[in-house]
């Protein structure tokens, strides 16, 4: 079983005079940050804000690219030719370590969002094609990566630092993917029901898809979406019972993810 885990959060996802979750309370209850960098969400205030803020809580910053899409928030699938999504994760990484580092920071960790995650999930090719990008501008920065996914093969073929992640309110498939968001129960809105549920998968060291089915994995790190409308009260109720079970809290290091047995 993990010992320590930590825990993560999707924000900075505001635009403008649009807001978007609760980044503060957020701050104050997970070990690290995944940040919009504009294309999907976010603005260059906000980064700048919310990776301020993370400087201050002590919290890991962690660079969010997704496509270009703000109508769709990042979840329309596009069809993206490699070298043109590669220098979409050029561009979104560059302008995240730019204002981390004017904030007193610096960009640990990158993580895909939305359909783009969704998409590399299902196709090493495309996942090593944005993971390669990524590390052309920063060699030794983390990938975070879906447990189980061809995310997951991705990293382990390129040898990078990696963090394995699993969702405290999302369903899985029996494949380690993520149940679509237009079906019943896709997304866990019970604070309750995602804090066991994340209890009992840091304990079996596996995914626990809705069938029943334990799909072994590494466990880095949980994530605790910060756009629904219960997002603080999951993640404070999940680090309450995380901590409860004797599992201790802290930020990733990252390391090379071994060929899956």
């Amino acid at each position: 079983m993990t010992e320590t885990v930590d825990l993560n959060a999707d924000m900075g996802e505001s635009y403008g005079p649009w807001v978007m979750g609760d980044d503060a309370g957020l701050l104050q209850t997970v070990t690290s940050a995944n940040i919009a960098c504009g294309f999907h969400a976010g603005d260059w205030d906000v980064m700048a804000d919310t990776m301020r803020a993370a400087v201050r809580h002590g919290v890991g910053i962690g660079a969010h690219p997704g496509f270009a899409d703000l109508q769709g928030f990042g979840r329309r699938r596009m069809t993206v030719s490699p070298e043109s999504l590669g220098n979409m994760i050029r561009y979104q990484l560059g302008a995240a370590q730019a204002m981390a580092r004017a904030t007193g920071g610096a960009v640990r960790h990158l993580k895909l969002h939305g359909a783009l995650a969704n998409m590399a999930a299902e196709d090493r090719g495309l996942a090593r094609d944005c993971y390669s990008a990524a590390l052309s501008v920063a060699p030794d920065i983390i990938i975070m990566v879906l447990a189980g996914t061809a995310q997951q093969a991705a990293v382990t073929e390129l040898g990078c630092k990696a963090a394995c992640e699993i969702f405290a309110d999302r369903a899985y498939n029996d494949d380690a993917t993520l149940v679509d968001r237009g079906l019943p129960g896709a997304v866990i809105h019970d604070p309750e029901i995602a804090s066991r549920r994340v209890v009992a998968m840091v304990r079996a060291g596996a995914i626990i898809a809705e069938s029943g089915k334990h799909i072994p994995t590494r466990i880095d790190t949980i994530c605790l979406h910060g756009d629904t409308p219960k997002a603080l009260s999951i993640a404070q109720q999940s680090r309450a019972a995380l901590q409860s079970a004797g599992i201790s809290l802290a930020q990733f290091t990252g390391a090379v993810v071994q060929q899956q047995s």
